[in-house]
């Protein structure tokens, strides 16, 4: 299991133009790591104790509350 480096995250973020953290880690994740898949980034997200605060206080509770979230754009009616 990958785990996260926060060092990296924060060198990271500081060119990141984004406010919100969770979407920073988002791209972080998918860069990076070279994540594409919600399932691997969820779980990477579970082993980590920042990471979880991050899910919780989103409710995401599931891999499927990630992928809404993540193709929330795409779920336009």
């Amino acid at each position: 299991m990958i785990k996260i480096d926060w060092d990296e995250f924060k060198f990271f973020k500081s060119y990141n133009k984004k406010s919100d953290n969770f979407e920073n880690l988002l791209d972080f994740l998918k860069s990076y790591y070279k994540m594409t898949s919600p399932k691997e980034m969820f779980a990477t997200m579970q082993e980590d104790e920042i990471a979880q605060l991050m899910l919780a206080k989103r409710e995401m509770y599931s891999v499927i509350d990630l992928e809404k979230y993540l193709y929330k754009d795409f779920n336009v009616q």
